[in-house]
This record gives structure tokens, C-alpha cells and sequence, in this order.
């Protein structure tokens, strides 16, 4: 019998990532909107205080296990930034266009253009877990001026990885999730729920 675990996000792209990141635990992945469950406030500046934030949420409301990730796209040049405020780049309401052409925009004048993912995922157990599971990851790439593939979300059309040739929008989800830095910190989760099952 499968265990259920709250995905704390109203992304269904994301939600799609994760439940198939986590589906050879038998993990039965109910993402939050389903059970009326609000987003949480994010008013942290890491990602990890804000992914524990959203478990936390989560967890309380629905009576379950809960994980959530803090992802953004951290571009040393602009000192960081986009970071942990990636999705409201260019203010309410979120808009993936407007971030990326912010974003374009204020590398204009620069040529370093490099650029990493970061994702933090967090799982808890119940809500006032005191030990909660913490897993991160990163992926280097570098950003273009012109987006370039429909698959993904957000900064995926200007993230390109130079090895492979292409962006994050134009890798299939199967290949991304083995690259990606929410990859990389769910097989890092994955790894600790298998010593540490839920």
C-alpha cells in the first residue's frame, strides 16, 4: 500500500516532476490544491527556510506528510539574483515572460552569463517535525538572450547547458529530471528515505 505524502505546490509542471522523481518509493504524491490547501507565504530570503515554510503549511492542513522544494535561478553576475525571488522577478502577478525579459535585460550590458539552478527540497514528517529531511542540488548552465524551446517552465527557455547544446525547453522531462538541479536533490532525498522511510 502506497504512503501519501502532500506536494506543497500549485505548479502542476513541478507537481509532474516530483511525482516522478518519487514514484519507485511507491509514494502517492497529492499535490496540495486537491485537498483546498492554499499557497504558503514565502517570506524568507533562502531557499530553505522557504521550502520548510511550504511543508510545514502543508503538513498542518492535510494531517500527512509533506515535501516541498525552493528552486530559483541564481546568476552570479546580478549577484544572485533572480534567487529565491525567481518567480516574482518582475513583480505580482507572476509572469515566465516578464522574469525573462527582465532577466535578458539586465545582462544586456554583461558577458558573464553564467548561471545555476538551485532547488532545495524539504520533507517532513508532520508539521512540527524536528528533523525534517533536507536535500539540495544544483545545474550549471549559461543564459541566452532569445528563448528556445516549449517544454519546461519559467527560466527553462533561456537556461542553456552547453554540453548537451540545447536549453532546459527543449530536453525531454525524463532527461531534465536526470540533469536537473530538483533532480539532483530528489534523488538526494530519495537516498535518505531509504534508510529513513516515512
Amino acid at each position: 500500500m502506497s504512503k501519501r505524502l502532500v506536494l506543497a505546490s500549485n505548479n502542476p509542471k513541478k507537481a509532474a516532476e516530483m511525482a516522478a522523481l518519487l514514484a519507485p518509493l511507491d509514494i502517492e504524491i497529492v499535490p496540495q490544491a486537491v485537498l483546498g490547501i492554499p499557497e504558503a507565504d514565502e517570506p524568507h530570503h533562502t531557499f530553505v527556510e522557504n521550502a520548510l515554510a511550504k511543508a510545514r503549511h502543508a503538513a498542518r492542513l492535510a494531517g500527512l506528510p509533506a515535501v516541498a522544494d525552493d528552486s530559483g535561478l541564481c546568476v552570479p553576475a546580478l549577484g544572485g539574483a533572480p534567487g529565491v525571488q525567481s518567480a516574482r522577478y518582475a513583480g505580482e502577478p507572476k509572469s515566465d515572460a516578464r522574469n525573462n525579459a527582465l532577466l535578458v535585460e539586465r545582462l544586456a550590458a554583461t558577458e558573464d552569463r553564467h548561471a545555476y539552478f538551485y532547488s532545495v527540497v524539504v520533507l517532513v514528517r508532520h508539521a512540527d517535525d524536528p528533523r525534517p529531511l533536507i536535500a539540495d542540488g544544483e545545474w550549471h548552465g549559461t543564459i541566452l538572450d532569445t528563448p528556445r524551446g516549449a517544454a519546461g517552465f519559467g527560466y527553462d527557455p533561456l537556461f542553456f547547458v552547453p554540453e548537451l547544446g540545447q536549453t532546459a525547453a527543449e530536453l525531454d522531462a525524463a532527461l531534465k529530471n536526470t540533469l536537473s538541479h530538483r533532480g539532483a536533490a530528489m534523488r538526494h532525498l530519495l537516498a535518505r528515505l531509504t534508510t529513513e522511510p516515512l
